[in-house]
């Protein structure tokens, strides 16, 4: 666990542009980015994206605000990861619409390519971590799969297999649907629309 935090000159460079967003004497409506910064800033310079109660206090410090208050939205939004957690965050949703599409699968597949038995677990390599989620807002492109912050859609156990060997590799897929789908058309393509006529 990390004792000591401090935000470093990449990250001091972009507290002022989020502060700068809200009124004096409102600053604690900042917490969310400022939160989210600290878990940036951890995974690029430890290759972990989390946030350790050091970040949170400093966070508080920075914003004026009791650390509790800061411990309470930390704690409450499933973005911020309050362990350590591998290169690639794998954050698997399962609720209905992923789960009638197929997300079972999809979990199969992780789990046999990462060695990961349960969630919330690291691979022994270090490189995943599989973490169950509520639904991820991409219902009509399921089932999805986030990966630190991109999203996977249209997924199967052959095309998740495929997306963590590349990302084994080193290799970042294009994030989207991997059936070339377009934004939330029909699997098929669009059936409305499809040819522009002006005048």
């Amino acid at each position: 666990m990390s004792e000591t935090f401090a935000f470093d000159a990449d990250s001091q460079a972009k507290i002022p542009g989020i502060l700068a967003k809200y009124p004096p004497g409102r600053q604690a409506s900042a917490v969310l980015p400022m939160l989210h910064l600290a878990q940036q800033q951890m995974g690029r310079v430890t290759g972990s994206a989390w946030v350790p109660r050091a970040a949170m206090d400093e966070v508080a410090r920075l914003l004026e605000m009791a650390p509790i208050r800061v411990y309470e939205v930390a704690t409450f939004y499933y973005m911020f990861n309050l362990a350590p957690v591998g290169e690639y965050h794998l954050q698997v949703c399962t609720t209905t619409p992923c789960w009638l599409r197929g997300s079972d699968e999809v979990v199969a597949a992780c789990r046999k390519v990462t060695g990961i038995k349960g969630w919330k677990q690291t691979s022994t390599d270090g490189k995943f971590t599989m973490t169950e989620v509520e639904c991820l807002g991409a219902c009509v492109n399921a089932p999805v799969l986030q990966v630190n912050d991109d999203f996977y859609e249209d997924l199967d156990g052959a095309s998740t297999e495929r997306l963590l060997e590349s990302l084994k590799r080193g290799e970042v897929p294009k994030s989207g649907s991997t059936t070339g789908r377009q934004t939330s058309a029909p699997a098929g393509g669009p059936t409305t629309l499809t040819e522009l006529k002006f005048g």
